[in-house]
């Protein structure tokens, strides 16, 4: 009996039971239910700086609307608009628990405020845990039709510089008609401190101001911009990616301009690290120290959402365009960008009136 035992207890050490056979052994263990996932019956908050309309509130909320179903658990997201400056939406994210409930819609040039020490006490944008972001967007400049200015050469040569509206100095409106300035020669009279890019719009309208620098995939995804251009309310004088956009065949880049001009090296690489917000694009970010296996759930199922039919077809209908790009890219430009030498962030802190 005592050898017939033993053969037992080595075969099941050798050959253990099935999933099935040892559940029939131990009924106790089979009743046992499997770990719930963390995010099952939790609220994850998306704070966005913007009213709500605003692009940056567009795809905020497009991503909020499928990206639960991607994560394991399916949390609820609700989106918390807190219009403010930029930089305080990025201090709260920033101080915000690492535990993955809250994250937060950024704006891409945070980190000129950074470089030039006005944003590095309450955040390091190298710290964020980047989740994703739904597009790459380059810049346009925008003139009203009534302006003389039919070109960016007519500013150049004009002896009147054109008004352009801006919010602060990390905003499109404001840095990139500096930009202009440093590489093209042009001249602005910009008016900052509106609270965001709709009241510098309704400025232009007033005829108070007849120009702005935002992002290509906001002026075309929503009024008033795709009716101004239709009726020639305003032109597009320049746009800032490395090819002419599709949808402004007909208007010149940045780069072509440099060339045109004979733009020196220094200058152009001051334009390479300005215009670098634009592969930032409108990227989400959760707080410092968040678990690696935590960042990677909500990583893997934002570049999941980005794919999904539902979502890439509602963005088709709301003329938000997509181009994503991932955390992990998203962090090491982070790296890449706070990384400057000396002479180009003087440069930058020029062109930014520090």
């Amino acid at each position: 009996m005592a050898m017939i035992i033993l053969s037992l207890l080595l075969a099941a050490a050798f050959f253990p039971l099935s999933e099935a056979a040892a559940a029939e052994a131990n009924p106790a263990a089979s009743d046992r239910p499997a770990a719930a996932p963390f995010y099952a019956g939790k609220t994850v908050t998306l704070l966005v700086g913007f009213r709500r309309g605003a692009a940056y509130d567009l795809y905020a909320r497009l991503a909020a609307k499928h990206l639960g179903r991607h994560i394991p658990g399916s949390p609820a997201l609700v989106v918390e608009n807190s219009v403010e400056a930029a930089p305080k939406t990025a201090e709260r994210i920033y101080r915000a628990p690492p535990d993955g409930t809250t994250l937060a819609g950024l704006i891409p040039a945070l980190y000129l405020a950074q470089l030039t020490g006005s944003g590095a006490a309450g955040f390091d944008l190298a710290g964020f845990t980047w989740i994703g972001s739904p597009t790459k967007s380059h810049y346009l400049l925008y003139m009203r039709g009534d302006a003389p200015y039919k070109t960016m050469k007519d500013i150049r040569d004009s002896s009147a510089a054109p008004v352009c509206g801006a919010g602060e100095e990390t905003t499109t409106g404001y840095y990139l008609p500096r930009l202009f300035e440093e590489t093209l020669g042009t001249k602005f009279k910009i008016v900052a401190g509106f609270k965001e890019g709709p009241d510098v719009d309704s400025a232009v309208e007033r005829g108070e101001l007849q120009c702005r620098a935002l992002t290509i995939d906001g002026f075309f995804s929503h009024e008033p911009y795709p009716t101004w251009l239709r009726t020639g309310f305003v032109r597009i004088l320049l746009q800032t990616g490395a090819r002419r956009d599709p949808r402004l065949p007909g208007v010149a880049t940045l780069h072509e301009l440099m060339d045109e001009y004979k733009t020196p090296d220094s200058s152009r690489r001051l334009a390479k690290l300005v215009l670098a917000s634009s592969e930032f694009g409108r990227p989400i970010v959760g707080p410092p120290g968040m678990a690696p296996d935590r960042a990677k759930i909500l990583r893997a199922a934002y570049s999941s959402a980005m794919k999904d039919p539902a979502l890439v077809a509602e963005a088709k209908k709301e003329n938000l365009e997509l181009n994503p790009g991932s955390g992990q890219e998203l962090g090491a430009l982070a790296k890449e960008v706070l990384a400057q030498p000396r002479d180009v962030v003087e440069r930058m802190k020029k062109l930014l009136g520090k």
